[in-house]
This record gives structure tokens, C-alpha cells and sequence, in this order.
């Protein structure tokens, strides 16, 4: 991966507590399991920011790379390496994203 590639990828995860790395954006998703996250987060009604890797190949490619994570969505909360949408799904389901994302938007 190119090094700016990695800067942008690793300045957009440090600059906003919930970033949502999808295919399309929030206002229109392009995937099922990017859709999945999107309901998630509007359920809980939380701030997040998107970054649709559809526009973007070499995000599309280096955010794989960063993450060592094959697919899209890929969510990070508070600098962190969350998963994608199954994950998102099993946390949502057993409250933690719930205490997760309120940490992260209290720090």
C-alpha cells in the first residue's frame, strides 16, 4: 500500500470517533452488509462518518491492507478495528456496540 494511502486511511480513523469504511455512503448504501451497518448506526443515532471505497480504488484496496480484513464494510470506533457487518450485527444484538459507542463518543 502507498504510504499517502496509509496516512489518509489512518488520519480519517483518528479524526472521527465512528468511521464506516462502505461501499456507496450513508445516505445511499451500495451492499447489503454495508446497508447492515448503516441501519445499525442510524438505530443507535449516533454521529459517523463514511468513506465509500467504491470512489475510491486505492482506499478500496489500502483499507483492506490497514485492517488485514478481506471485506467491505469495515468500521472502526474510537481508533479501533471493529469488523464488518456480521459482527456489527452479533454486537448490536448482545448490547455491546450500545456501551462501545458511548465510551467512544464520551472520551
Amino acid at each position: 500500500m502507498m504510504q499517502d494511502t496509509q496516512a489518509r486511511i489512518n488520519e480519517l480513523i483518528q479524526k472521527n470517533k465512528i468511521m464506516v469504511f462502505m461501499k456507496g455512503n450513508k445516505l445511499m448504501p451500495q451492499c447489503g452488509f454495508s446497508n447492515n451497518v448503516v441501519q445499525i448506526l442510524n438505530v443507535l443515532g449516533v454521529p459517523y462518518e463514511t468513506v465509500d471505497v467504491l470512489a475510491d480504488p486505492e482506499i478500496r484496496q489500502g483499507i483492506k491492507e490497514y485492517s488485514n480484513w478481506p471485506t467491505i464494510p469495515q468500521v472502526y470506533i474510537n481508533g479501533e478495528f471493529i469488523g464488518g457487518s456480521d459482527i456489527m450485527i452479533e454486537l448490536y444484538q448482545k448490547g455491546e456496540l450500545q456501551q462501545m459507542v458511548e465510551v467512544a463518543l464520551a472520551s
